[in-house]
């Protein structure tokens, strides 16, 4: 007789209290166990509280904003985060992808595409889970460990986010190929994922910030016109 496979935890943060329950019974529905909260605050005592595995998490939040809370949950947590906006500008997305959000959606939006979304992100592993051992990849001065999910620069840690880390694992993975948008989509978020491929060029710019590398002197991570991108030899 197979185990009962754990409860996957959610939590639903946006002061719309109707969107957050609406999203929450989606996803309750689903199998999830969930928890909703209101204001900045309340998400992050919630999320020390019963470590989820995903956060719904709303940009525009009273107390503390959806950015402030990303990137403080980021110093305790590896879950997954799905940003919301009202707002479709640009800069708003960069931001809350700058601090660790994995995807994100503008208002208004489809609860199911929500959900769906959801699913692809739980099916990639979470940091700590086990992962096959094999020897750290090397790129010139750039040290890959896959099972440990590290990554050094001249012998300097640098901090990944869990999806800037598997962007740069699917290019590592063939380094001698240059991977279009939808390639690194299907590597990372896999195939069932929905929504604007150019979420790829924002965490390959993070990446590559990370890493040191700049438009001029692209070392790890390397534009192939009309392509995409492909591993470089620093």
């Amino acid at each position: 007789m197979n185990p009962t496979p754990p409860t996957r935890r959610a939590l639903v943060v946006d002061d719309e209290r109707d969107l957050a329950r609406l999203v929450g019974g989606y996803l309750e529905r689903d199998g999830f166990e969930v928890h909703l909260a209101f204001d900045g605050p309340e998400a992050l005592a919630t999320a020390r509280a019963v470590d989820p595995d995903v956060v719904v998490l709303d940009l525009g939040l009273p107390g503390l904003d959806g950015v402030e809370v990303c990137r403080t949950l980021r110093t305790f947590s590896d879950c997954y985060v799905v940003m919301l906006t009202a707002r479709a500008a640009e800069r708003d997305t960069l931001i809350g992808l700058a601090v660790g959000a994995d995807d994100y959606l503008t208002k208004p939006f489809s609860p199911r595409e929500l959900v769906a979304r959801v699913h692809v992100m739980l099916r990639r592993p979470r940091a700590g889970e086990p992962v096959a051992e094999a020897a750290p990849l090397a790129f010139g001065a750039l040290r890959l460990d896959l099972a440990g999910r590290e990554v050094h620069v001249d012998g300097v840690a640098v901090d990944l986010t869990r999806t800037e880390f598997d962007v740069l694992a699917a290019l590592a993975a063939r380094p001698r190929a240059a991977l279009s948008r939808s390639d690194l989509i299907e590597a990372v978020w896999g195939p069932g994922w929905v929504g604007d491929e150019h979420l790829v060029d924002v965490h390959v710019l993070h990446v590559r910030r990370k890493l040191g590398d700049t438009a001029e002197a692209q070392r790890f991570v390397r534009t192939v016109r009309g392509v995409g991108y492909r591993m470089g030899q620093g």
